[in-house]
């Protein structure tokens, strides 16, 4: 319930932060143009990225240790499952570049 509570409001708080639009006073400003909030939200991405590979190699090599003839199909199974993770940040740095 703790994780929940917290995903919620982080993503309340995420969806108020992009919500906000430019003030006309710092239109000018290098921090407003959305630059911010990108770079913001490929650390937020690379940052949970990192978390999740951690995870799945942690429970891939507790599943090769538990069962060791099963080895090459966990290894399979954890590369597609991290290529699939890792692309998730590269849209997000595409998004960055694209707002530049």
């Amino acid at each position: 319930m703790k994780k929940f509570l917290t995903t919620a409001f982080l993503f309340t708080m995420a969806v108020a932060a992009f919500a906000q639009g430019v003030p006309a006073a710092a239109a000018g400003n290098g921090i407003f143009d959305g630059r911010f909030l990108a770079h913001l939200s490929l650390a937020i991405a690379a940052a949970g990225c990192g978390l999740g590979q951690g995870k799945a190699v942690a429970t891939a090599c507790e599943g090769v240790a538990r069962n060791p003839q099963a080895g090459g199909k966990i290894m399979v199974t954890m590369i597609i499952g991290l290529a699939l993770i890792e692309a998730l940040v590269i849209y997000v740095l595409v998004a960055a570049f694209a707002i530049k």
